[in-house]
């Protein structure tokens, strides 16, 4: 057997918020999605299979905490220093690390719902890699 991650599913109780920051922050757009009977909205990169399923729900998201199970998710990229330089004009708040031993560079962030995630570089890419506040 081979596994690949098909999507995450988020939850919100602002799916127009939701579906715009991740048009905006990461140029994700609405795909096709099955006629279910709840509202939502499945996005991507219009190339593979939608990576981001988003849910419309009336009840809050549970607030985090620290012992939640999923604490985040992440992507693959290319274009470390036009990524970062995107971020910064969008107004999002974020940190770097560079993993040990493979020296991937890792950019964490926010969503406008406050979900964890964050996009991976290949250690060949370099850029100013200091944290941003977001101002």
């Amino acid at each position: 057997m081979s596994l690949v991650l098909d999507h995450i599913n988020l939850r919100t109780q602002d799916l127009g918020r939701m579906v715009e920051w991740y048009g905006r922050v990461l140029g994700l757009t609405p795909q096709a999605r099955p006629a279910f009977a709840f509202d939502g909205a499945w996005l991507g990169d219009g190339v593979g299979a939608p990576a981001v399923h988003v849910v419309a729900v009336d009840d809050p998201p549970i607030a985090y905490a620290a012992d939640q199970q999923l604490e985040h998710y992440a992507f693959a990229a290319t274009g470390l220093a036009d990524f970062l330089a995107h971020l910064r004009a969008e107004k999002v708040a974020y940190y770097c690390r560079v993993l040990p031993t493979t020296e991937t560079r890792q950019i964490n962030f926010h969503d406008c719902d406050g979900n964890h995630l964050h996009v991976d570089f290949p250690a060949s890419e370099t850029a100013d890699l200091s944290t941003y506040d977001g101002t």
